[in-house]
């Protein structure tokens, strides 16, 4: 079983807990509804927020959404703690 979390959060707001004030928002993507629901209860047991991507076919998506948001820092346009928060 194969779960896609965390690689769209840069570390410091892993540790933090907060982007801009607003819960950090783990985006999880699997195929397997019960392991994605098992990282999506370790991810909030932490502290976290956690949102289901849906399966992992949207792995590509989260890619992108790492890239967009690793060349934003790299450009200084956020800095290095920042990054997106989902709000539902």
């Amino acid at each position: 079983k194969v779960v896609k979390a965390f690689n769209t959060n840069f570390a410091g707001t892993l540790v933090s807990g907060q982007v801009g004030g607003a819960p950090t928002t783990v985006l999880v993507a699997g195929d397997d509804d019960g392991a994605r629901a098992a990282v999506i209860d370790l991810v909030t047991a932490g502290g976290l927020a956690a949102t289901s991507a849906g399966a992992l076919k949207r792995a590509r998506e989260l890619e992108a959404v790492a890239f967009l948001q690793m060349t934003l820092a790299a450009g200084e346009t956020i800095g290095w703690g920042g990054g997106f928060a989902l709000q539902k």
